[in-house]
């Protein structure tokens, strides 16, 4: 392979892809500040109060997924089989991060990185919503991930990432099979720590890049402190002894910006850009379920094959 082969010219097209439940109040704030991308995944978990039609109302060209279990890590792994661009970006939809900020995260990944970290411990990071416990917590789990994965992270339990869409079977999530409501392995807030583990087991480069978080705007976190500590902490021993992943590890793709030096980074390698096609206006990844298109027959999700019309 050509590890000096050209950078394309133009800009990666940017998938986010935001897990949603009952956030309708919050998103009028997020989508406000969402700067211009290839397109905007929305996961809902069985909303109530109108999230799906407040996110289609605010912006029409949203691709709604339909996850099939509960949890947020069902929620990014549903969401990641329905990404068509070339970076992909996970986000919060309850106002905790800022949109503005992918910019950052997509200049970490254009200069080499497979992966780019979000970290409230760096310089200009912060929150206005860590708790001293969870601060502590977190600390104490990601001294631990660090030894076990000789990693250096500085904040494990963040999870504002970013990536080339490429490594995306590095992750082996799963987001198949029939609606359920328990939960699988990795269904969970745990997902962080398997995507961060994951990552770093497959040898993959890592950037962190500084991010605050602020408080959520409406509605009540899902998030329970000790509960999901004892979870990241099983993750932590699960996927310690888990074998990576046996799949090729995709090189990082600096893509040249307009405003960016000429010539490609030193160990840049093409990815195949994934084919455009316009997006669903409905994914269910539920088994059997029907699919609402707005205006492609079928779409192509990885490990599904098509799914058509209803």
């Amino acid at each position: 392979m050509d590890h000096t082969a050209r950078a394309p010219e133009a800009a990666p097209r940017i998938s986010v892809v935001v897990p949603t439940y009952n956030e309708a109040k919050n998103l009028p704030h997020v989508f406000a500040l969402m700067p211009e991308v290839h397109e905007v995944i929305v996961v809902d978990g069985r909303s109530v109060d109108g999230t799906v039609e407040t996110a289609r109302r605010l912006r029409p060209d949203v691709k709604v997924v339909l996850q099939n279990r509960r949890g947020k890590g069902n929620a990014l792994a549903c969401g990641f089989a329905a990404v068509t661009g070339d970076v992909v970006v996970m986000l919060d939809a309850d106002g905790s991060a800022d949109p503005r900020e992918i910019p950052r995260f997509l200049e970490a990944l254009t200069a080499g990185a497979h992966f780019a970290k979000g970290s409230r411990f760096l310089a200009g990071g912060g929150s206005d919503d860590i708790t001293l416990v969870r601060r502590w917590g977190n600390g104490l789990l990601n001294a631990a991930a660090n030894v076990l994965f000789g990693t250096r992270y500085t904040d494990l339990c963040y999870g504002y990432n970013a990536f080339w869409a490429s490594c995306l079977p590095v992750l082996e999530l799963d987001h198949g099979g029939e609606v359920v409501d328990e939960r699988h392995w990795g269904d969970g807030f745990e997902i962080e720590t398997l995507i961060n583990t994951r990552i770093a087991k497959a040898r993959l480069t890592i950037s962190e890049v500084p991010s605050f978080e602020h408080p959520r705007l409406f509605g009540e976190s899902n998030l329970n402190t000790f509960r999901d500590g004892v979870r990241v902490l099983r993750a932590l021993l699960v996927e310690r002894a888990r074998p990576a992943a046996r799949v090729p590890a995709p090189a990082p793709v600096p893509v040249r910006l307009p405003h960016q030096a000429h010539g490609p980074h030193p160990a840049a390698a093409q990815v195949p850009a994934a084919a455009a096609a316009p997006g669903p206006e409905v994914v269910d990844l539920r088994e059997g379920a029907a699919v609402e298109l707005g205006g492609a027959g079928a779409v192509e999700l990885p490990g599904r094959g098509a799914l058509s019309a209803g």
